[in-house]
């Protein structure tokens, strides 16, 4: 199948700071009839910044999902992006992350303050992104989450929705000023994001196909232990997704019916990395390892299976109909046929070399920008490849793309 055509729109407004940051202009693309287009949102904290410059990527090249599926920050982009008109979306984001990386009692550093102590040496940015972690820890962040005073004892009997050291009481205020719950649930785009049953221990999915979501929804998606208390739903106590898997990806891969499907999987946590040789690097890597969620083990996985389905479907069309009905594999055979084709655009946050393993938690200004302007390079990156986002054509019918993996390819290639 012939790659996607490039068309530049001509009634696009100047990029902004984050996009000139990045480089290149955007452009207008026109995909393939993909029954499914789902932006799939991981969760990593305050890591999430580089999810909304993906998000302004792909809105920038009027790319449009129709699913979007998130767990813990990855499911309050969600709630953004869902909870809002097309033209607003980008701005709420930038709103949104704006309010919560600043303290919740003290004064922010100004800006050129900040700025310059980010854009200094190493060792400057190590020290401010360490302050960032400590201040979040200290006092929470603003229309997000504040610590609770005097914290929990660790054996005292409390109400469960008290068991935590912060209260999130101040997300819902955001999300209720900010989102649209009505636009959510009104059908115009699938929203998925999971949580996982305190009491049971399993991960479910609010789906607005399903249900009608509410702040508490998003929330509960986000409640990680022992930070966030659990959230109360329908009678049940909910964690955070991420408890036991941190991306709804095999979600969106296995709902049936199957259709023709392009994923924007946006991973915070690599799991490609280095052998860690210092303490820090080691605590880093190990956060890593653990959240990333093994997202290539997913995808490996539905390629077979799809394989399998494709090859399924193909035998059935060349069997004798009338005669092979008679058999009671038949039913089976049909259900599990499937020759639909499935691409999957992996796009993985890359550490930087300050980070460590409070990554997660350095909630600042600058630190949010870096990631934004990140995730914003990352897709363009990506798109730059057009023939990447053709239906796949081999027997599978899966594919994976990772610019990431490419590049580390091409620089094997040319060392070879």
């Amino acid at each position: 199948m012939p790659a996607p055509k490039l068309r530049v729109a001509a009634s696009r407004a100047k990029s902004n700071d984050t996009a000139q940051a990045a480089g290149t202009s955007p452009s207008r693309i026109e995909l393939p009839p993909y029954e499914n287009i789902a932006l799939v949102l991981q969760g990593g904290g305050a890591l999430g910044s580089y999810q909304a410059g993906v998000f302004e990527g792909l809105d920038a090249a009027g790319i449009m999902p129709n699913w979007i599926a998130g767990i813990s920050i990855g499911a309050l982009n969600t709630a953004i992006i869902a909870g809002n008109a097309p033209e607003h979306r980008l701005a709420r984001l930038r709103e949104f992350w704006q309010i919560i990386t600043q303290p919740t009692f003290s004064p922010p550093l100004p800006d050129i303050l900040e700025n310059a102590w980010f854009d200094g040496n190493s060792h400057l940015r190590k020290w401010l992104t360490a302050m960032q972690a400590a201040d979040t820890l200290i006092e929470g962040q603003r229309g997000f989450f504040t610590p609770r005073i005097p914290a929990p004892l660790p054996a005292n009997e409390m109400d469960p929705l008290d068991a935590s050291y912060y209260d999130t009481t101040p997300l819902k205020a955001t999300l209720e000023r900010l989102c649209d719950f009505d636009r959510i649930n009104d059908g115009g785009i699938r929203v998925s994001v999971g949580a996982v049953n305190v009491r049971t221990g399993n991960l479910e999915a609010f789906d607005n196909t399903e249900r009608r979501l509410c702040a508490e929804h998003f929330m509960a998606s986000g409640a990680l232990p022992p930070g966030f208390p659990p959230v109360l739903i329908d009678g049940e106590y909910y964690w955070d997704g991420g408890v036991v898997s941190n991306t709804p990806l095999s979600y969106v891969l296995g709902t049936k019916p199957r259709r023709d499907t392009l994923v924007f999987q946006v991973d915070l946590w690599s799991a490609l990395g280095p052998v860690p040789n210092t303490m820090i690097g080691v605590a880093s890597r190990q956060k890593d390892l653990q959240y990333s969620s093994r997202t290539r083990l997913i995808t490996d996985w539905m390629e077979r299976s799809q394989s399998t389905r494709r090859l399924v479907r193909k035998l059935l069309d060349h069997l004798p109909e009338e005669e092979f009905k008679r058999s009671p594999w038949y039913k089976h055979a049909q259900e599990l046929a499937c020759a639909k084709r499935y691409n999957v655009i992996h796009l993985i946050y890359a550490a930087k070399e300050h980070e460590g393993p409070g990554k997660d938690i350095q909630f600042g200004p600058s630190t949010m920008r870096d990631h934004w302007g990140s995730g914003l390079a990352d897709i363009r990156e990506s798109l730059s490849h057009p023939e990447w986002l053709a239906m796949p054509d081999d027997e599978s019918g899966f594919v994976t793309h990772d610019i990431h993996r490419h590049a580390h390819a091409e620089r094997r290639g040319k060392r070879l």
